[in-house]
């Protein structure tokens, strides 16, 4: 069974997988995909295209934008904010305001099992490998490996994890 809050705002052209949960405010936009059995707090918002595999907890107030792939197990700390231009500007340089055809996607994927700490930031066309971990407060500015540990503004890779999040090794 899939619960949704009543306050949600629900495109009737995204897709949600069995047994998620979408607590109240959240936003999923058409096109989006939500796996089975995740957690979307509240605030969440799920923006068109965005893809989410299952097993995943979004918590509270959490922005994952257009161009942005999620595998499954994935934890998003309150506050993430993934960004998916890397040249944002209101207006073109002759004043005229932009219009979606006047910007580039970048596309972000956060690998299986990888978490990401309360208000990181997360830089376009960047890859999260699988059971990472990435720090509270994070500016994530470049690629993350497989199970490393990055923190920091910007995130310098400190050392590695295994699966259950315990610190296996220092750089």
């Amino acid at each position: 069974m899939i619960k949704i809050h009543k306050s949600a705002d629900i495109s009737k052209k995204a897709k949600i997988g069995e047994g998620t949960i979408i607590w109240n405010n959240a936003q999923v936009r058409e096109g989006a995909q939500i796996g089975k059995n995740c957690v979307l707090a509240k605030n969440v918002y799920v923006d068109k295209g965005v893809i989410i595999g299952d097993n995943c907890k979004i918590q509270n107030n959490v922005s994952v934008f257009y161009g942005v792939t999620i595998e499954d197990g994935v934890f998003l700390g309150p506050h993430v904010c993934f960004t998916n231009d890397k040249n944002p500007r209101a207006v073109n340089p002759d004043g005229t305001f932009k219009e979606p055809a006047d910007w580039t996607l970048s596309k972000t994927l956060v690998k299986r099992g990888a978490s990401l700490g309360g208000n990181a930031t997360i830089l376009p066309g960047l890859t999260i490998g699988e059971w990472a971990l990435v720090g509270a407060g994070a500016v994530v500015t470049r690629d993350v490996p497989g199970f490393g540990i990055v923190v920091g503004n910007p995130a310098k890779l400190v050392g590695f994890a295994d699966k259950s999040g315990k610190k296996v090794k220092n750089l």
